[in-house]
């Protein structure tokens, strides 16, 4: 079973939410959180724009292509991704990616640091301000669960501040096709995510299932006004395996499935090392940039088939 949290209780017992959540996150390293601090109706209006931007003609879509942008930013059409690194298998899914919106004279911007480049924006009237907007109360949210989680391993609150001022994070708009009844169609193949911690809205079709250590696949159920939250790699890593990242997939819905997923990641030259108290480190120090390189370029990676 997937843990259900209201994050109400923040303002009433935090050490009894941390340990609560912390529980969650050592296993099954999910959790459903109702109640965020992310306005509901910004939420609401981020799949609005999802349905709006899906639905435009390929060609337009085509002109923000993701393969066309070093950055990691803009459409994937379906085909493009393989988050399967074990199958030969694609991916039906589309998405469209945004990440830290930075000006065109930034430094970092014009040196071609690692994702640091332009955001792709389509057409659309809003579509750049409601999604930037969107992006910084998701990020806030992110940061507020970092918060406990820190509290949850004995840290001061504040600990993973500093490390995510200019984060990483991406925000990913995905949209899911009906089955077809193709053989060995998968919406997003299993894997886990590469990040500290996602927050993931769905439009409540059926589809996402998570396979807890042992166990087997699982239905994640659709709770009102929530956000499904799960342990990337990076913060299992981080929590030298106190956490743990949990295999999750799609699989192909029986109508169109939209879902918004939040990826909270740490500052690029953030060293990702065994925090204090957590032991012996399991792990040798990465940054964060380069352990989120090496996950991606598994992702995109050509696959041979069959």
């Amino acid at each position: 079973m997937i843990p259900i949290i209201d994050w109400k209780r923040v303002h009433i017992d935090r050490q009894a939410l941390a340990k609560d959540i912390g529980t969650a996150f050592r296993d099954p390293g999910f959790l459903i959180l109702k109640n965020p601090e992310v306005p509901r109706q910004l939420r609401s209006e981020i799949f609005e724009l999802a349905h709006k931007f899906f639905d435009l003609p390929p060609e337009q879509k085509r002109s923000v292509s993701i393969l066309n942008n070093p950055h990691y930013r803009g459409w994937g059409a379906k085909g493009d991704e393989s988050l399967d690194e074990t199958e030969a298998a694609i991916d039906t899914k589309e998405t469209f990616n945004i990440g830290l919106d930075l000006s065109p004279d930034d430094p970092r911007v014009l040196n071609d640091e690692p994702f640091r480049g332009l955001n792709q924006w389509p057409d659309l009237p809003d579509f750049r301000e409601r999604l930037l907007g969107y992006y910084d109360a998701a990020q806030a949210q992110g940061l507020a669960v970092l918060s406990i989680i820190a509290e949850d391993l004995g840290l001061p609150s504040d600990h993973f501040d500093a490390l995510f001022k200019d984060p990483l994070s991406a925000l990913r708009m995905l949209r899911y096709p009906p089955a077809s009844g193709a053989r060995d169609e998968i919406g997003a193949g299993a894997h886990t995510d590469y990040g500290a911690i996602t927050l993931l809205m769905t439009d409540g079709e059926p589809g996402l299932q998570v396979r807890p250590r042992g166990g087997n696949w699982i239905d994640v159920p659709n709770v009102e006004n929530a956000y499904i939250v799960n342990i990337g790699d990076c913060m299992m890593r981080w929590s030298n395996d106190i956490y743990v990242s949990t295999p999750h997939r799609v699989l192909p819905p029986k109508n169109m499935r939209h879902s918004i997923a939040f990826f909270v990641e740490a500052n690029p030259d953030t060293i990702v090392t065994a925090l204090p108290g957590t032991g012996d480190p399991k792990y040798a120090p990465i940054r964060a940039a380069d352990y989120l390189q090496s996950r991606l370029n598994a992702t995109y990676a050509p696959k041979e088939t069959s």
